[in-house]
């Protein structure tokens, strides 16, 4: 199968938005046909400003390039917040794939809103440990984060109609959610060195929540999707468009119907040794007590045993962190 084959197609928000409701039927129907065959699609008319991303990304720049005693001031584990530095993180172990760590390095943040509940939020909602060097990495994480968390609910209520449900049924379950936000730096070829056997920028995997949202950059070293035939093959670009796929917690959750397909971003490559990619990923998640009870047939194709959001992501978080 060529790149060109690859089942992702590109799906217009915009009618979903500013349509009538037949316009917002066909778009999630569409969502529903992108999601059973492959668990990708191609987003645009998202509405995410084009230069807050292009901000978000220089910013994130600006850290990476800070020495690393500077930046270890803000290290921390696959679990915690702040700076995540080569050699922690072993995407391909969450599936039972054993792979040398991912050639990466990410800024990680994510929800820092305190429910009142101290066990709970010294858990989930912790603070943020904001690089004092770099006021605008705050400001802008922030500002991105605001319009990232309003995509994947607008996300989540096409879902729902494209299982044909109420369009609020997933909203009881991320009233107070979970979420993570990073950037990710795949340095290059000549600051990593080559690449072991099976290593990866990102070992194959599957994401652990319910959408993920990705703003990447076309590379050599780029996103690769595993097919229904059993390949791998290079995921589409379309610029301007965000890469959205499914994670774990809704696949469950829609019983199978739709994939949280396995992804995995290639190591850096000979013939782009200088090639040096930030992608800004958008992790939605659900409440940390939500029970994702699968839907049942017809919309659904199996039933899964309940899972606590909170104790799935736990043991997925473990299953990858290195050390």
């Amino acid at each position: 199968m060529s790149a060109s084959d690859v089942p992702i197609p590109v799906l217009d928000l915009g009618p979903w938005r500013d349509g009538t409701p037949a316009d917002r039927a066909s778009v999630a129907g569409a969502l529903d046909a992108a999601l059973r065959r492959s668990g990708f699609v191609l987003v645009t008319g998202h509405g995410v400003p084009a230069e807050l991303t292009a901000a978000v990304r220089a910013v994130a720049r600006e850290f990476f390039a800070l020495p690393d005693d500077v930046k270890r001031r803000y290290a921390a584990g696959v679990d915690g917040r702040g700076w995540l530095p080569p050699g922690v993180e072993a995407n391909g172990y969450s599936e039972g794939t054993p792979t040398p760590p991912d050639l990466k390095e990410s800024l990680s943040y994510g929800a820092d809103t305190p429910t009142g509940d101290a066990a709970l939020d010294a858990r989930w909602f912790q603070p943020n440990p904001w690089p004092g060097e770099m006021p605008d990495v705050q400001r802008l994480f922030a500002a991105y984060g605001a319009v990232m968390r309003a995509l994947a609910d607008d996300l989540l209520a096409v879902a729902a109609v494209a299982l044909g449900l109420p369009e609020d049924f997933f909203v009881p379950h991320t009233r107070h959610p979970t979420y993570t936000f990073n950037a990710n730096h795949y340095p290059p070829m000549t600051v990593v060195g080559e690449p072991a056997e099976g290593q990866f920028r990102i070992g194959p995997h599957t994401d652990f929540g319910t959408f993920t949202l990705l703003d990447r950059e076309p590379g050599a070293g780029g996103l690769q999707v595993f097919t229904t035939d059993g390949e791998w093959v290079d995921a589409p670009f379309v610029p301007g468009a965000l890469t959205v796929n499914v994670g774990d917690l809704l696949s469950r959750w829609t019983g199978d119907r739709w994939l949280s397909a396995r992804h995995r971003v290639l190591p850096p490559q000979p013939h782009a040794a200088e090639e040096d990619l930030v992608s800004l990923v958008w992790f939605a998640e659900c409440d940390p007590g939500a029970v994702v009870e699968s839907v049942p047939p017809p919309v659904g194709v199996r039933v899964h045993e309940p899972v606590v959001a909170a104790d799935y992501l736990e043991e997925k978080y473990r299953a990858i962190s290195v050390g």
